[in-house]
């Protein structure tokens, strides 16, 4: 059975109470505290400065965390990734502004993008 990992938008402080990162903490392992990177069946890219607000890391953090999850994907590529609207909630940014920043990569047929990004 592969591996499945849910990818989605954290804050900084790795307090994943709300949307998709409170669903990540809840199913799917990820770890109260832990703002970024691999956690349990999920991986956190930082979207959101919690005492800063709403697009409080700018689109080229996002972008350079962007980059990292694309070169992890590319080291387990018998693994299955499911990634959300990554800072298009509490983060702040539209869709058109994240797309973007993931059509720069080719990403390997085991990445699945919610539907919105396509």
């Amino acid at each position: 059975m592969k591996q499945v990992i849910l990818v989605f938008g954290s804050n900084t402080e790795g307090r994943h109470g709300k949307g998709v990162a409170k669903i990540a903490k809840d199913e799917w392992g990820a770890e109260y505290g832990n703002s970024k990177g691999l956690q349990g069946s999920s991986y956190a890219i930082i979207t959101k400065d919690l005492s800063k607000g709403l697009r409080s890391i700018s689109l080229e953090e996002i972008d350079k965390q962007i980059e990292e999850f694309w070169r992890f994907t590319l080291t387990k590529q018998n693994w299955v990734f499911i990634v959300s609207p990554i800072g298009c909630g509490l983060g702040g940014y539209e869709i058109n502004e994240i797309k973007p920043l993931l059509q720069k990569y080719n990403w390997l047929e085991n990445i699945y993008f919610h539907s919105r990004f396509l």
